[in-house]
């Protein structure tokens, strides 16, 4: 059974190694945050950071992630970066049915530790491949350049 640091907790799963991170947080370890979407890492939802990448948890194994420090949605509430992305979100009023929210937030949160000053065009690339079947994403740029605003 392999331990994987957690939100900067070292945390036992008991799961196969080939076992994709979603599952293990979602099915195992009881945390919902990380959202099931398509499952072959096309829409976002699952996005965790990976040492500080923004990673799709639904195709990345366990084992991939052992000696490595996994973040969730749950851990941005106590990140400075992820604390201003949740509340320009919630400024913007971003979310309307919300199921891709947190992904959205995560992979903005990844944006923004590697480039405090992102361009239109950085925040397309950084979000591509986060759906949105709500289709804010202009809320979600406008939410990333405010949330970069505060970091400065």
């Amino acid at each position: 059974m392999p331990t994987l640091n957690i939100n900067g907790k070292d945390t036992l799963v008991e799961a196969n190694v080939n076992t994709p991170i979603l599952w293990a947080l979602r099915d195992t370890l009881g945390m919902t945050g990380t959202k099931f979407g398509c499952g072959v890492a096309l829409c976002g939802a699952c996005t965790v950071h990976v040492d500080g990448v923004a990673t799709r948890s639904c195709v990345t194994p366990i084992s991939a992630a052992v000696g490595k420090k996994i973040t969730t949605i749950e851990a941005l509430v106590n990140d400075k970066v992820g604390l201003a992305v949740q509340n320009a979100w919630i400024a913007h009023d971003v979310a309307q049915c919300g199921y891709c929210q947190s992904g959205q937030v995560m992979s903005a949160t990844a944006l923004l530790k590697d480039n405090q000053k992102p361009s239109d065009a950085d925040i397309d690339t950084a979000m591509a491949g986060n759906i949105c079947r709500c289709g804010t994403y202009a809320r979600v740029r406008s939410a990333i350049h405010a949330a970069a605003a505060t970091l400065v």
